[in-house]
């Protein structure tokens, strides 16, 4: 199963960070928050990602392509050009990386790999800026277990966020502005039917708004509740938080 992950925005709320990078290349523990995601889904089989780029998508392709060079040794021949890597890291991952533009919204950025996705019984997706310790695997079962197009993560966020209407699993409304204080929202870590991408208009077209509404509205939209951790990197204060909980040597996301 592919796995897409958004990581083409601009992170305005971190300029601190984001004026030289794209926020899923901010690092927790002196890792891009990008590596962190993509291990998440690692340690539940799910290795073939696909990346959609935009702001500073050169900043996400150098990483990769120097991959094996950031932590090992290297040994360069300068008389002969040989150049010998020892000790790379090992990870059984495949990345396709697709600039999808700067100003493309987030279901523009999917659609654009509608031809990668085509052939797919279903596929993960998620945003390149937030950490949970989701049981991938579980949501997965879950989305099989019903005959509908769309599921989300269902999750209690900090008040400062919308909020989702819940009939059981069944997502009956949704809403970027807050319907109550205390209820559940979208988490960010979806399981898709590639059928979820007739929904997408344009590259104008924000995931967020029509897209999931309209599903919520067909009733192919469920959600797979998670009473767990989870936690947006918005804001600096939430940069620094993500990294004291990963200096607490037991961060909850950590789960390989």
């Amino acid at each position: 199963m592919k796995v897409v992950i958004l990581a083409g925005g601009l992170g305005t709320r971190l300029s601190e960070e984001t004026a030289v990078k794209p926020k899923p290349m901010v690092e927790i523990g002196g890792k891009p928050l990008l590596w962190h995601i993509m291990q998440m889904y690692s340690a539940h089989g799910l290795n073939e990602f696909i990346v959609l780029c935009g702001y500073k998508a050169e900043v996400i392709k150098q990483y990769f392509n120097d991959f094996h060079l950031l932590d090992c040794d290297i040994t360069l021949d300068f008389a002969t050009g040989e150049r010998v890597i020892h000790n790379a890291p090992s990870v059984p991952w495949r990345v396709t990386m697709v600039d999808t533009g700067n100003d493309t919204m987030t279901g523009g950025r999917l659609k654009k790999v509608a031809e990668l996705l085509k052939d797919e019984e279903m596929f993960c997706m998620t945003y390149g800026d937030g950490l949970a310790d989701i049981d991938i695997s579980a949501s997965i079962a879950f989305h099989k277990s019903h005959d509908k197009l769309a599921t989300l993560t269902a999750v209690i966020p900090p008040p400062r966020f919308g909020g989702l209407s819940l009939d059981g699993n069944l997502v009956t409304r949704f809403d970027e502005k807050p319907l109550n204080e205390g209820g559940r929202i979208n988490g960010g870590f979806f399981v898709l039917s590639p059928q979820v991408l007739s929904y997408i208009e344009n590259d104008q077209t924000s995931w967020e708004q029509e897209p999931l509404s309209q599903l919520a509205q067909a009733g192919e939209l469920m959600a797979y509740v998670h009473n767990g951790f989870w936690q947006p990197m918005d804001t600096l204060r939430d940069k620094m938080h993500l990294e004291s909980l990963w200096n607490s040597k037991n961060p909850p996301w950590k789960v390989w």
